[in-house]
């Protein structure tokens, strides 16, 4: 894929960013997919300066880089690669990656999915920072919003703006609303951080209804779901025993699948997100909206403006 921007400069009042970052050691983990039902094995290793987040299916010895345009299907998960080369499930880690800062990571499974492990991305900020987390040069790259971009579809929207006058970082506010009595309207905000995310998002689980998983699974979809891996609501009902882990817990996943999502940005976002009802698509539509422009944004690698170049993987 060509350029989707030409080179320029400019000065900025915001800091330099800070050296990129990738683990100090490899890890690894034993887990079943949430679709596909598949065990599979991960490996969390480290990678170059510049590597960036790259997914590999060691069964197939195919590397899938962790970016927008590699996206192929947003039914429920957000899935890259295509054909039998294809990884999906990859928001929570995605997630967990942008939250605690890594830029190079290689991502090595074993079959077609991420493990889902308990459906939040807890298990995967504990297997980053048991790995260890290390500057390792380079400078970090940020992604800075100009202008509006939005989205939109059956009354649901998801938009990228500018950062208020004297904002920084990324700032996200979400709104769901479900027909279901124990989900209801619900809202969120939330400025990223690694420890904020640890402490607010990343143990909020993925959720369903009852009434849609025979439907789900007759479509190839949940086969390894069960209440160990997701909250499943029967109208005012939270089926699981141990109930939720947050009064709010669905937004705070949904919010979570954003922060994923926008991940394949391919580089930390310096701007705000607002959406409502958004979802996977959405999301995606996002990213594809936002690079469609080069006047929407910039990619600053220090001080100075640069090209964003997406390559075919």
């Amino acid at each position: 894929m060509s350029s989707l921007r030409e080179k320029y400069s400019f000065t900025t009042a915001e800091p330099a960013p800070a050296p990129r970052r990738t683990l100090k050691a490899e890890i690894s983990a034993v887990g079943r997919g949430l679709h596909s039902g598949a065990q599979v094995t991960l490996w969390l290793k480290p990678a170059a300066v510049n590597t960036g987040v790259v997914f590999r299916r060691s069964d197939l010895g195919v590397s899938i880089p962790a970016r927008f345009d590699q996206v192929s299907d947003t039914r429920l998960c957000t899935l890259i690669g295509g054909g039998e080369a294809k990884i999906g499930t990859i928001e929570h880690l995605m997630a967990a990656v942008m939250a605690c800062g890594i830029d190079d990571l290689l991502v090595e499974v074993d079959g077609p999915e991420m493990p889902v492990f308990d459906g939040s991305a807890a298990p995967f900020m504990f297997l980053l920072e048991s790995a260890g987390i290390e500057e390792h040069g380079g400078l970090r790259e940020r992604l800075e919003i100009l202008r509006p971009v939005r989205v939109e579809q059956n009354g649901a929207f998801a938009e990228l703006r500018p950062h208020n006058p004297g904002g920084s970082g990324f700032d996200i506010s979400l709104s769901i609303e479900f027909a279901a009595a124990a989900i209801g309207a619900q809202a969120y905000h939330f400025h990223l951080s690694e420890e904020g995310f640890a402490r607010e998002i990343a143990q909020a689980r993925t959720f369903t209804l009852l009434g849609e998983i025979e439907a789900l699974r007759k479509a190839g979809l949940a086969r390894g779901g069960s209440l160990a891996n997701a909250v499943v609501v029967d109208d005012a009902k939270v089926l699981n025993p141990e109930g939720l882990r947050y009064a709010d817990e669905f937004v705070r996943h949904k919010l979570l699948d954003v922060i994923g999502d926008l991940a394949l940005a391919g580089a930390p976002i310096s701007g705000r997100f607002i959406g409502s009802r958004t979802g996977h698509a959405l999301n995606n539509q996002l990213l594809h909206a936002l690079f469609a422009d080069q006047a929407n944004y910039r990619l600053i690698h220090g001080s100075v403006a640069k090209p964003l170049h997406l390559t075919a993987a």
